[in-house]
């Protein structure tokens, strides 16, 4: 892979100065945390409205509180290319989930500015609030307010530590959260052109690959999601009850989960696009080495890019369910699933993004998004969307993001060049 003597090493400063001064400036015991709506989140805001200040942006903030910063195209009756990402993160999470969008549409300004260079269009820096769930059990709070998708339901709900609301949040910082919750968009939709997000790898994929370290995301999987199922099984004493008698629910659920994994395997194998995920098993209180459980609750997480493949594994999950109940004299009960529609990016513009990386000699690959994103929600408004993934080491998540700056750099070039070859 050639290294180019442009923006990929005469930008790095740039970056880093970015990365590591919001790192400073939310800094946690561990990782870094920026709840969102809160007053770290406004002061990390403040701090980059000062970068775009400095290279002389047009800065705007819309009514849920995302800051616009816009670099003068030459035809400004065009609708504006817009890229960016969150600036929030989850509780002592990593510092480029989210950032990493917002410093890679910062630099790319910077270096139309350094080289003197203005675009046919607008360039806009979108640099979005709260779009983690972490806090509020609600994602994408700021790009759903931008569209007016927020509920009086939404507003109500309660911060996860803390006596305070999602609304009271939203209002401490200056604004009207009731004014996002009326369906209609609170930006000029018609404005924005493109939306290119570029956002870390939140799996190993791209950190694995020695020769390609950036990828043209094909879309965002959609997820069909139970928060809790119990198998009700019956308590008894573990040395008492032979097998034969025994309505065990802890065996009952490992059974249901083993064939739900061998299921898995054999749709990837006719290759659907599928992940499954239990991500939590509890035994009841009562629990014990000498006891036969008779409760267990877990959750379920099926993903897809395909809404009728979650569906339909969904359903094969509670027909394997059913049949444990007869053989198992045991009992599942389901909560109400819960329905995330998949995200579609548009294919002319990613099919751009490849271009650009194949005129730039960049390597890159076509892979999907499992985690949710902004973008997601700009694009069901009939923006056309597209999205960067830059490899990152040790997942997101968690304190020990480690996306390398030689990467980012890359992901920085191809928005670079997409948006240089735009018009």
């Amino acid at each position: 892979m050639s290294v180019h003597p442009g923006i990929q090493i005469q930008g790095l400063k740039y970056a880093k100065a970015i990365f590591d001064t919001v790192r400073r400036m939310s800094a946690d015991t561990l990782g870094v945390t920026r709840q969102g709506y809160s007053e770290l989140e406004t002061e990390v805001l403040q701090y980059l409205q000062g970068l775009g200040r400095t290279l002389d942006l047009e800065i705007t903030v819309d009514k849920a509180g995302n800051v616009w910063m816009t670099l003068p195209g030459k035809d400004r009756s065009l609708p504006a290319f817009v890229a960016g990402s969150h600036a929030d993160s989850v509780p002592q999470g990593g510092n480029y989930d989210g950032l990493a969008g917002i410093t890679a549409a910062l630099t790319v300004a910077w270096w139309m500015r350094h080289i003197n260079y203005q675009p046919q269009r607008d360039f806009t820096v979108l640099m979005m609030r709260c779009e983690e769930s972490s806090f509020f059990g609600k994602a994408y709070v700021g790009s759903l307010g931008m569209m007016g998708r927020l509920t009086n339901n939404d507003l109500a709900l309660r911060h996860r530590s803390l006596d305070t609301t999602l609304g009271h949040c939203i209002s401490s910082c200056g604004l009207d959260p009731y004014a996002l919750t009326t369906g209609e968009p609170v930006i000029d939709t018609s404005r924005v052109g493109a939306f290119v997000e570029l956002h870390i790898e939140q799996g190993p994929t791209l950190t694995s690959n020695k020769d390609i370290r950036v990828g043209v995301v094909t879309g965002i999987r959609g997820n069909v999601r139970h928060k809790n199922v119990v198998c009700h099984g019956q308590t008894a004493h573990s040395g008492a009850v032979n097998k034969e008698f025994r309505h065990d629910a802890v065996m009952a659920t490992a059974a249901l989960l083993s064939r739900m994994e061998a299921h898995w395997q054999e749709w990837l194998d006719k290759g659907e696009d599928l992940v499954f995920t239990v991500g939590v098993i509890r035994t009841a209180a009562t629990a014990a080495i000498s006891v036969i459980p008779g409760e267990v609750s877990f959750t379920v997480d099926m993903r897809s890019l395909s809404a009728d493949t979650a569906e339909r594994f969904h359903q094969l999950l509670l027909a394997e369910a059913a049949q444990l109940e007869k053989d198992r004299g045991v009992r599942f009960d389901f909560d109400k699933a819960l329905y995330t529609a998949p995200g579609h990016v548009n294919a002319e513009l990613s099919d751009r993004l490849v271009e650009a990386a194949e005129k730039a000699e960049i390597p890159c690959m076509r892979l999907p998004s499992g985690a949710g994103h902004d973008s997601a929600v700009i694009g069901a408004a009939g923006i056309p969307v597209a999205m960067i993934f830059v490899a990152n080491q040790n997942g997101s998540h968690n304190p020990y993001e480690e996306m390398e700056l030689p990467d980012f750099m890359i992901g920085c070039e191809l928005l670079w060049k997409t948006v240089e070859n735009f018009d």
